[in-house]
């Protein structure tokens, strides 16, 4: 199935990434250098979960109450849905661009790469939920594009040691993180013209000038 978003007036991207890939440091830098290529868009910085009022609620709960994966993923979605309806979509109809950290490639690689849920349950809550009508199509609502932090899981092991309060997820084991990255690198290969890989283990100078340079390309 197509994705949609070029179908709307605003452009949407995603940060994506295993915990301790970086991702997060890099999005302020990305706005602030969209904001000098469109001096006339408003942009839009959210994150998964949570990303409206609802949404934060149920972030505390996912990151930090135990529960059975398949909660786990329904409440993921639901979070994303809300997010979606109330803060995405109208974003993208006004012409904004949206940038979040972390959308739907991440409940595949923490949900089904990391706890094992399957694959064929999480693409019927992705279809379910961004499924969108244009005119006689049907499209699924990704982004447009995807910056996919990727580290190796000893290496972001390694700096998410320093976290002094990880959540749930940031506390589990190496093998773990190395299932979400491999379920990250299966999504990245089914869609390559949507993803934009960053080898996170270079320097932030190098990897501000990879985002710079895809800028340039918009």
């Amino acid at each position: 199935m197509k994705t949609l978003t070029h179908h709307y007036p605003g452009t949407f991207f995603s940060f994506e990434g295993i915990d301790g890939a970086g991702k997060s440091t890099h999005i302020q830098y990305f706005s602030e250098e969209l904001a000098c290529r469109f001096p006339d868009k408003k942009i839009i910085l959210t994150r998964e979960p949570g990303g409206t009022p609802l949404g934060e609620k149920l972030r505390q709960s996912l990151l930090n109450e135990s529960m059975d994966i398949r909660t786990e993923a329904l409440l993921m979605f639901a979070s994303r849905q809300e997010h979606l309806s109330t803060v995405i979509e109208p974003a993208l109809m006004r012409g904004d661009i949206v940038i979040s950290d972390r959308f739907t490639d991440s409940s595949f690689a923490y949900q089904c790469g990391g706890r094992g849920l399957s694959i064929r349950d999480l693409d019927v809550l992705e279809t379910w939920v961004q499924t969108r009508q244009y005119g006689q199509q049907t499209f699924l609502l990704q982004p447009q594009l995807t910056f996919l932090f990727d580290l190796s899981a000893e290496v972001a092991q390694q700096r998410r040691s320093a976290t002094r309060n990880p959540d749930k997820f940031e506390e589990l084991d190496v093998d773990f993180f190395n299932r979400v990255r491999n379920e990250y690198l299966r999504r990245a290969s089914q869609s390559p013209e949507r993803f934009v890989m960053i080898d996170s283990s270079h320097s932030i100078q190098d990897i501000q000038q990879q985002l710079k340079t895809c800028i340039a390309k918009l």
